[in-house]
């Protein structure tokens, strides 16, 4: 356990020892590697140390992958992930030298889509300019596909039979809250939603409680902004099954919660 001390500046300073697994298998904490992200407007008024170290405060770090930013917007994730899409489009169109445009197509699935879509149900922007950010890089790769350029966006996604990124998302969001529901993962039903105390409405049967409590960066993380989608969807959902709900989502359209399209 650390102990908490006041430095002559009136800062609080948290010094920790090194990890007890750290130390029983010999291992160094690479403290060049660590540092601390104050969540919110107000920094917070604390020394952080390991081994006597202080941890440098930073305004963004990176957990799992994911950029997390101080005000806990995606923006600055977003551009990271758009910037590595963009170049691994580029190499797709350079090394590939076929004028099949679904093989191009199926390319972009398997080596840029999962760039752009990993834990996005984490980092889903609300922000329409974080949106269209992330849409070019479909939009732009499928525009130079051979034959398809004279065509429209949406022209040209129906051609190939892709939806476009914000619908992905969206539907992602959905395919967790189904797991959620369900008890499929590992996580707590009850530490995100709770079911809707009303059961004389129209719908389905597995209807979530909407809180109005939230604003702000709270009311676009994902337990709360999946609520009002999950609840319209229609009773042709087949709720028996994930791979059942998988292919009747598909068919649903969801084109009223869309921001850009």
């Amino acid at each position: 356990m650390g102990r908490e001390q006041k430095t002559r500046r009136g800062l609080f300073k948290f010094v920790t020892p090194a990890p007890k697994y750290a130390t029983k298998w010999q291992l160094q904490v690479s403290v060049n590697k660590c540092n601390t992200l104050s969540i919110g407007r107000i920094p917070f008024a604390t020394e952080y140390h390991i081994c006597e170290s202080v941890l440098p405060s930073d305004k963004k770090c990176r957990d799992l992958g994911i950029m997390v930013a101080h005000d806990l917007s995606p923006s600055l994730h977003i551009s990271e992930i758009t910037a590595k899409a963009h170049q691994r489009t580029n190499r797709i169109l350079r090394c590939f030298a076929s004028n099949d445009v679904n093989l191009l197509a199926r390319a972009f699935t398997v080596y840029v889509r999962p760039l752009v879509e990993y834990c996005s149900i984490v980092w889903s922007p609300c922000l329409k300019h974080d949106i269209e950010q992330l849409g070019k890089v479909q939009r732009r790769f499928t525009k130079k596909l051979h034959g398809l350029r004279s065509l429209p966006y949406k022209g040209r996604l129906c051609f190939l039979g892709l939806p476009s990124s914000e619908l992905r998302r969206l539907q992602l969001d959905l395919i967790y809250c189904y797991k959620i529901v369900f008890r499929l993962v590992d996580v707590n039903f009850s530490d995100f939603f709770e079911f809707s105390r009303v059961t004389n409405t129209r719908g389905h049967a597995y209807k979530l409680y909407k809180s109005h409590r939230y604003h702000g960066t709270r009311s676009q993380f994902f337990a709360e902004r999946i609520v009002l989608v999950w609840n319209s969807l229609p009773t042709s959902v087949n709720f028996a099954s994930l791979s059942g709900f998988k292919r009747s989502l598909f068919r649903v359209s969801l084109t009223q919660f869309l921001k850009c399209t």
